[in-house]
Order: C-alpha cells, then structure tokens, then sequence
C-alpha cells in the first residue's frame, strides 16, 4: 500500500500536519531558506515550517546556487544579508546578545550595528556535515555578513533529534530567534514556533502509541 500523500501546505504526514497552528508573522526582514536535498525526508525538518510561519520567506532545496540574485530573481547588496553558519567551534561570546555578526576567523565584530541593516537572512537547512557543504558549495555567501546564534533557551527538539551544540537550533527556531531580536518584536518567537510545538507534540504521542518491539526469540 502506497504511503499517504503529505499535506500540501505543511508537507508533514497527514497524521503530523500542523496547519492548525499556522500563525503566519509579518516579518519586515525576508528569510530564505537553503534546503540540503538529503534534508527534505526528514519528518521533523522544520524547513517547511518557515515557509508556513513567515510571510516573506522562501524555500530552495539544493546544492549549489551561482548567485543570491538568481535564487531571489532580483538585484541585491550582499552586505545587507546575513547568513547563519556555525564554523568552527568557539567559545560562548561574553555577552548574553542572541544574534552576532562575526569576521571570517568566527570572531565577534567590533561594530554590531550592521545587523540593523540587514534587508534578510539566509539559513542553512540540514544536518552539521550538510550545512557544511551549503557553505562551502556557495562561495557567494562570504560576500554576505556572517551571523552565528548565542542563545539563551536551548533547541526545543529535546531528545527527538540530537543537536551537535548546545547553540544549535533547528532552522524555524533560528529564523525565529534572528527575526524576532533583530526586529524587537520578543513575541514572535513563540508565535513563530507553535507549529514545531504541535509538531514534536503528535510525533512524541506517536511514538509512544507504537508497540514495542519484542527482543528477538533465542
């Protein structure tokens, strides 16, 4: 028997759509999201989710794009985008700001008022080793600032999907915390997450619903 069709809005299993959470925000800075292909079967990718929560947004599933201006079909100053990479592990920036613009060495840059500027933000979706691969397949995003995330709750998957640091958050998280401090609205960040809350919510019900698998017979 075929397996269901996802749902067309949300792309999650019938039995995960979270549309009826959908609370769509009116963000001022656009999201684009680059989606690694291995990334898209993930059942708990939240890369979808974005598309559904922020009303200028957009998702393009791929490797390797020649340029931003092609991917967003217009002109652009790719000094006023961002692009949230991780690199190399660093240690915790001494102050408690969330969202910092950084050099190419990973380093805090001295004047973080250029993150004002910022007309979008450009978001990895994948895994550690897929997202290393975005970066490094796309040399246009070193023309772009590079902004790395400090925050100050941790990634609400929890045990339903490992994060390689304490500072990883899945993609809808991290649109949703670079937009909602960047923009001074704190309460967008809930609002954008309520569809993952319902989503890790059915996914949890639905793995304790399953019977256990019974150890194989000696």
């Amino acid at each position: 028997m075929d397996a269901p069709k996802p749902c067309p809005t949300c792309q999650k299993p019938p039995h995960l759509c979270v549309c009826e959470a959908a609370q769509p925000v009116d963000n001022r800075l656009f999201v684009l999201v680059l989606q690694h292909p291995q990334e898209k079967g993930e059942v708990l990718a939240t890369a979808p989710l974005v598309r559904l929560q922020f009303k200028k947004s957009l998702v393009r599933i791929g490797l390797s794009w020649p340029s931003l201006k092609r991917i967003l079909n217009r002109d652009v100053d790719y000094k006023n985008w961002g692009v949230l990479y991780l690199g190399t592990a660093k240690s915790k920036p001494a102050s408690d700001q969330e969202v910092i613009a950084v050099d190419k060495n990973g380093a805090p840059l001295a004047d973080q008022a250029v993150l004002a500027d910022l007309e979008g933000i450009v978001v990895l979706d994948g895994n550690w080793a897929q997202a290393k691969a975005l970066w490094w397949r796309n040399p246009w995003m070193l023309k772009c600032r590079r902004l790395v995330l400090n925050p100050q709750v941790r990634s609400r998957y929890g045990k339903a999907r490992q994060e390689p640091r304490r500072e990883s958050l899945s993609t809808l998280e991290s649109a949703a915390l670079v937009v909602s401090r960047l923009e001074g609205k704190p309460q967008v960040f809930d609002q954008a997450l309520k569809p993952f809350d319902l989503l890790l919510k059915k996914y949890r019900d639905d793995k304790q619903q399953q019977p256990a698998t019974e150890p194989p017979q000696a």
